[in-house]
């Protein structure tokens, strides 16, 4: 059995939270004036300029050819991404062209009307010039 003291039950310590919220508060008010007199750094950044209506978009990855019948010739024109090449100098153009990429593919888009002897030599060129994959383009496509 135990003893009983008279008035009440037991008594419970309470906290005090005075010391505590003085302390929060002293801390905010440091945290304010840091934060009011640090100094602010500005950085010049060059946003990007969205592209004008007259400059067409050109992905410099990409690589077509193109084999472009002409009748009046008797050798099709070649053309590397709208540029006009001799046959000649596909080989050494395609060379230069992928000399420091990794990624070698090269489009090849050839006429209707064309003869496939005409396709199978700029793939033949392509292979010699290092360009590890060929693809021909069809007008479905396009």
């Amino acid at each position: 059995m135990g003893f009983s003291t008279a008035g009440g039950g037991p008594s419970r310590p309470e906290m005090n939270v005075t010391p505590l919220i003085d302390i929060l508060l002293v801390l905010i008010i440091v945290f304010m004036v840091i934060v009011a007199t640090t100094k602010e750094y500005k950085v010049d950044a060059l946003l990007p300029q969205p592209a004008t209506a007259d400059q067409p978009h050109r992905n410099e990855r990409t690589v077509v050819i193109q084999v472009i019948w002409d009748a009046q010739n008797r050798v099709p024109l070649l053309k590397i991404n709208q540029e006009t090449v001799p046959w000649e100098r596909l080989e050494s153009d395609l060379e230069r062209i992928f000399l420091g990429r990794a990624e070698k593919v090269v489009y090849v888009k050839g006429d209707e009307s064309l003869d496939f002897e005409y396709v199978a030599q700029v793939v033949a060129e392509a292979h010699n010039a290092g360009i590890n994959r060929v693809a021909l383009l069809t007008k479905d496509l396009e």
